[in-house]
């Protein structure tokens, strides 16, 4: 998970100066130098953190922190403050033309992940009743041309390609075809190289020159560190960059990059990638990301997950059936099988908040799930619709039908009676979201999660 590493020390500092009835500008002091070797080790340049620690000790050993009736508390929300501020402050969205369509440029290293990521934006414009169009501007790299055809059919989104013709005139042709089919958005996917040269730069300032894009976005792979910071400013200072797009921000757990390419180059982060799905990206939350990294949850990204993610109809009939107290094994299945559209549990959990911090070293198979629904779908319908007709006999068939064990079936059986129990005292008091979210995610329940 991103900023796991300096989540951990930052929690680590913090837990000093809770221990203090009161603190002193050394306490004060002591903890920022904790706090600033923490954001060096999560790979965040000196400089910025430097800067941020001497902005967050000014204002905490003020006389209203010293003097408040829980300085530690006052401390740590200026931090938050701080954080929120450096990664941007508030969320930046894309520009969108006076007069469609609105052309955005994405540029960046070769592998820094344009390509996909050019088709994740797009995809989700489109889910937004926007309609988008890809051009193929990346002549050299092989089978680049066929990737994004790939990826566009995948997000449902036309691919506008001229072969090996030069990029300023597919550009500048793809910009023309959208304004005459109706095309709103414009997504240019230009070359890339291993390292920044010349050659690129020159090729990517013609592109801006003849076409006038209303947004460049600059895709980098968080994974680089430090080395993304630099290629980040390179960029800016050549092509005037408007945003930045943070790719493998999941698999980095330091998250140095995503700290400090904002401040280094002043453009905000507008999405992150967290994983190769084409679904598998976020608007970025300077505030929402602060929070997570403090260990505070992030209860309203995972409300917009769930909203995204999960179908409305099967949560409206999920809703009518536990009014009625029908719910069955078949509606288990359905909601394990939205609960992993979601992603990670682990990730999920950390959303919520207090949770994040207890989850740390806690032991979650996500491959219970996947042991669950095997059971289920070993049984038969009339099983699943009525588990209580299931005996000893029917127990050991279902049991051989998924390659486990007896005791795997009575123990999805009895969580499934808890179920029941759970979802029948809760019925009338809950409310839509929270019912159609419980199943397989609660601990306890069905999916192998040992809390």
């Amino acid at each position: 998970m991103a900023f796991e590493g300096l989540s951990d020390k930052l929690d680590s500092a913090f837990k000093k100066l809770k221990s203090k009835g009161s603190l002193n500008e050394n306490d004060v002091k002591e903890a920022m130098r904790e706090v600033r070797l923490a954001l060096l080790e999560a790979d965040v340049s000196y400089k910025v953190a430097k800067d941020f620690t001497a902005r967050v000790t000014e204002k905490a050993i003020g006389a209203k922190v010293m003097e408040s009736l829980t300085p530690a508390q006052m401390v740590i929300k200026i931090v938050n403050d701080e954080l929120t501020a450096l990664m941007g402050g508030t969320q930046s969205r894309l520009t969108i033309a006076a007069h469609p369509p609105t052309v955005v440029m994405m540029c960046g290293l070769q592998g820094s992940g344009k390509t996909t990521h050019s088709a994740k934006i797009a995809k989700r414009l489109k889910a937004q009743g926007h309609r988008p169009l890809l051009a193929a501007c990346d002549i050299y790299r092989p089978a680049a041309i066929k990737q994004l055809q790939v990826v566009g059919e995948q997000a449902g989104v036309p691919v506008f390609e001229m072969g090996a013709t030069d990029p300023v005139i597919i550009a500048k042709e793809a910009v023309k075809l959208a304004k005459d089919q109706g095309y709103d958005y414009v997504f240019l996917d230009t070359a890339g190289r291993l390292h920044i040269d010349e050659q690129l730069m020159q090729e990517l300032k013609n592109i801006k020159s003849e076409v006038k894009p209303h947004e460049i976005l600059l895709v980098v792979d968080s994974m680089l560190g430090q080395d993304a910071v630099n290629v980040a400013s390179t960029f800016n200072e050549a092509l005037g960059i408007d945003g930045l797009v943070l790719t493998k921000l999941d698999g980095d757990t330091r998250g140095g990059a995503a700290l400090s390419a904002r401040a280094v180059t002043g453009k905000p982060i507008k999405f992150v990638g967290i994983g190769e799905k084409l679904d598998d990206l976020d608007v970025f939350h300077p505030d929402r990301m602060a929070s997570r990294i403090l260990g505070m949850g992030d209860v309203l990204s995972l409300i917009e997950k769930a909203e995204n993610t999960l179908d409305e109809k099967k949560a409206e009939e999920l809703e009518r059936k536990l009014r009625q107290n029908r719910f069955d094994l078949n509606d288990l299945l359905m909601q394990l099988e939205e609960m992993q559209k979601m992603g990670s549990m682990k990730d999920i959990l950390s959303m919520i908040p207090g949770l994040g911090k207890k989850l740390k070293d806690t032991d979650i198979d996500e491959s219970g799930i996947d042991r669950t629904k095997a059971i289920i779908f070993s049984m038969t319908p009339k099983e699943r619709e009525k588990p209580d007709i299931i005996n000893p006999s029917r127990k050991r068939r279902i049991a051989a039908g998924c390659g486990m064990q007896v005791e795997d079936v009575n123990r999805l059986l009895s969580q499934y009676k808890q179920m029941q129990k759970m979802f029948k005292q809760m019925n009338g008091k809950g409310g839509k979201k929270m019912r159609r979210m419980m199943p397989g995610g609660m601990p306890g329940m069905p999916g192998g999660f040992k809390m």
